[in-house]
């Protein structure tokens, strides 16, 4: 008898599986000036990030990775190259970074 292990699904909330994108290429959102994110992914009244301040980039990638559903609210709004970046300084749920650095072990990396 053979037991196949079934997939691991990280959640980045109860009932919400983390997506992730298939490689940090095709993550091609702005990386300056101001970026505002759809009501779907932020549902405050202000929801354009000054990317130049660090501490609002962070707390947008924060949320992009939170609570995306799709891959293209991945590729809009985050940078692959700026993700590797801060990825050690985002405050992110277990599940989310679990499930980022088991596709992209690059991330894993930067955070030893």
């Amino acid at each position: 008898m053979s037991v196949s292990a079934a997939p691991v699904t990280h959640l980045a909330r109860p009932h919400r599986p983390v997506v992730v994108a298939g490689t940090l290429g095709e993550l091609c959102g702005p990386t300056s000036g101001f970026a505002e994110l759809p009501l779907r992914l932020w549902w405050q009244p202000q929801r354009a990030f000054d990317l130049s301040q660090h501490t609002m980039l962070l707390w947008m990638y924060e949320n992009v990775l939170r609570e995306a559903i799709r891959i293209d609210e991945l590729r809009n709004h985050l940078d692959g190259a700026t993700l590797v970046r801060v990825w050690p300084e985002l405050n992110l749920p277990r599940g989310v970074r679990a499930a980022w650095e088991a596709r992209h072990p690059r991330l894993r990396l930067r955070t030893a």
